[in-house]
């Protein structure tokens, strides 16, 4: 599966944010970052929460870099 297409769950974005999962479920709730329900699930396009991260000022972390 290709970077565009890949799909995550709420806990992969939570170990790729480094924030418990609860908050990326409020988070998604509330449409701050972008995300999609399959039945009870929240899913994630890794593009969209990548274009995110960058329009959030965090493009060093998206490209493996620190701040």
């Amino acid at each position: 599966m290709s970077p565009e297409t890949q799909v995550l769950t709420l806990a992969e974005v939570a170990l790729l944010l480094r924030v418990p999962k609860s908050t990326v479920y409020k988070l998604a709730q509330n449409h701050t970052v972008p995300g999609f329900k399959v039945g009870k699930h929240w899913r994630f396009l890794l593009r969209d929460i990548e274009v995110w991260l960058r329009s959030h000022g965090n493009a060093s972390f998206v490209q493996g870099g620190e701040r």
